[in-house]
């Protein structure tokens, strides 16, 4: 179940070329989840850490954490 919200969360993930030749990635339905790196491959894998560590918080404090596509969490 953890996985398969991990996987939905990453496909909701937007991804942008800054100015500086940076790419940015965000999910928007997880507010705070966000990474940058040199190419748009490591900006992928450097997101899902900050995915995986917000939603550790967010069960360890007790929000209820966003549906994403009929995911019940």
């Amino acid at each position: 179940m953890l996985t398969n919200y991990i996987r939905t969360a990453m496909h909701k993930a937007t991804y942008e070329l800054l100015e500086d030749g940076i790419f940015y990635g965000e999910i928007p339905e997880c507010q705070g989840v966000w990474a940058n790196a040199a190419t748009l491959e490591a900006c992928r894998e450097d997101l899902q850490d900050p995915l995986e560590e917000w939603i550790v918080l967010g069960l360890r404090l007790g929000h209820t954490l966003p549906i994403l596509d009929d995911e019940v969490t």
